[in-house]
């Protein structure tokens, strides 16, 4: 069976070195391509005060201008790694890399919010077939000895990337306009593309040579997801008792529903759900589920408290992250490494009572909006958190799995973090009293926001709860551990030195 993202490699098999340059340029192509879509990802929160602005938006929009990219990019990011198992994964790696590019210029010239929304969605495709091929390549390329030492330096200079990401954009909405943090794709895609046809080799999984891509399991969990979204998101403007909401969530459901069902039964599904088999499998994404709809439900707010409340600009919200992204650098390799030494519980657990220390603190953030006092001591707890939790539950979920579904265990992780975020910021600005134009009104949006806040931390609070229930230690290996340490590379990729062909 092929895995998204994790088949066999072509006929002939991976021949490329770390050292060499034709390894170099392949490296250079699936960073940049990955990167592009993750800091764009980010830096459109920065920009949503002055979006709003420019186009009069209410909340709900705002809403919709990051969820509409993370909608389809979540709705089919395990139907486009079987893409490109199926047809190649440079070639589908080039065409999203075009997708994504042509979708951000629409984005930089979109008249009305309306348009920005539909927009984005397409950019959300392209991103989908993007992502799950940039690693994907650099399996199938390099030969097994070096490609722990690949996947180290794209989880590396993607780190550098998100880290210099929010300062480039924050300096370009601030400085020019919103509209060149999407123009800005456009020369870079250009050069990812030149690259990748001159210097990325092409693979697939041999063994889907002739088999179907499981395209109506892509489109049913697609537009599951969407029904479900948008009754979340209308719900609490329009009442829950509201036919319109109340339609879209029964659809959602359903055609959820029939995704399990049909994905049960079919072949060659973009989901498998024999891995759930696995308690331990099952436990880590529901850990995850929980921990990141918390994550990005109060990150999707805190760029809009700095900026309307507390006086930031643009610039200065971009960089106000940057110690989570240093913190991150500096110790998720170590945490890896101390997981797979201790087992992953003690970290599973301990982590999200740390997040939610940090997120707790956000609610600290006000009016004056001071760094050194308000944001810092919270940003600082917030990044020792998530380095002490994220690397030991990616490779928990991977873990739990055998090596020749890798592959398919990191898609299936990735995307539950990306379906739990999509639900938490359509459904957290409700919960916490926040809509309409409740972001213009800074004393409204700021009780709003400290109450996020608190939501947020009791999900990781909960988060920690069940890694401590459910999470095992798996019984130490009779065998020396290797002397070199395990890099993870988040929620986009198996850990080093775990093949996935």
């Amino acid at each position: 069976m092929s895995t998204p993202g994790g088949g066999r490699p072509a006929a002939d098999g991976p021949a490329l070195t770390y050292k060499s340059a034709a390894g170099r340029w392949v490296l250079f192509a699936t960073v940049l391509g990955s990167a592009m879509a993750s800091i764009d990802a980010t830096v459109v929160g920065i920009a949503l005060p002055a979006i709003g602005k420019d186009f009069h938006a209410n909340l709900a929009a705002l809403q919709w201008v990051v969820i509409a990219y993370t909608l389809t990019l979540a709705g089919l990011l395990l139907f486009a790694g079987a893409l490109g198992d199926r047809y190649g994964r440079k070639l589908v790696f080039v065409i999203g890399v075009i997708w994504f590019a042509l979708a951000s210029l629409l984005c930089g010239v979109a008249l009305d919010d309306a348009m920005l929304i539909a927009a984005r969605a397409l950019q959300g495709v392209g991103a989908a077939l993007l992502t799950p091929g940039s690693l994907a390549i650099i399996q199938a390329s390099f030969v097994s000895a070096d490609r722990g030492k690949a996947i180290g330096a794209w989880s590396g200079f993607a780190g550098v990337g998100s880290a210099i990401g929010p300062f480039i954009g924050g300096w370009l909405i601030q400085a020019y306009s919103w509209r060149l943090i999407f123009a800005i794709n456009v020369p870079i895609a250009a050069l990812v593309v030149a690259v990748s046809l001159r210097h990325v080799p092409e693979s697939r999984d041999m063994s889907a040579a002739g088999r179907r891509v499981d395209f109506t399991g892509g489109a049913l969990v697609t537009a599951g997801l969407i029904g479900l979204t948008y009754g979340l998101i209308e719900a609490p403007i329009r009442g829950w008792t509201s036919p319109v909401p109340l339609v879209a969530l029964f659809a959602g459901v359903v055609l959820l529903a029939v995704f399990i069902w049909w994905e049960h039964r079919d072949d060659m599904p973009v989901m498998p759900l024999s891995l759930f088999r696995s308690t331990q499998f099952s436990a880590a994404n529901v850990a995850t589920f929980v921990v990141y709809a918390a994550l990005s439900g109060a990150l999707f707010l805190l760029p809009i408290q700095l900026i309307q409340v507390s006086g930031y600009t643009a610039l200065e919200a971009g960089v106000s992250l940057l110690p989570v992204t240093a913190i991150m650098l500096a110790l998720s390799a170590r945490s890896g490494d101390l997981a797979a030494r201790i087992g992953p519980r003690l970290q599973m657990t301990v982590g999200p009572l740390v997040i939610a220390a940090g997120l707790a603190l956000f609610a600290r953030i006000g009016p004056s909006g001071n760094y050194f006092t308000e944001v810092l001591p919270a940003v600082v707890v917030f990044g020792l958190g998530l380095a002490i939790n994220v690397a030991p539950l990616t490779s928990t979920a991977l873990g739990a799995v055998s090596a020749e579904h890798a592959g398919a265990a990191s898609a299936i992780n990735n995307d539950v973090a990306r379906a739990a975020g999509l639900i938490a910021v359509a459904v957290l600005p409700a919960a916490a009293g926040l809509s309409g134009a409740s972001y213009l009104h800074p004393e409204a949006f700021s009780a709003g926001f400290r109450m996020a806040s608190f939501i947020s931390a009791g999900l990781c609070v909960f988060g920690a709860v069940i890694a401590g229930l459910t999470i095992r230690n798996p019984a130490r290996p009779e065998e020396p551990r290797p002397s070199t340490p395990t890099v993870h590379c988040c929620l986009d990729a198996p850990p080093a030195g775990v093949s996935v062909d």
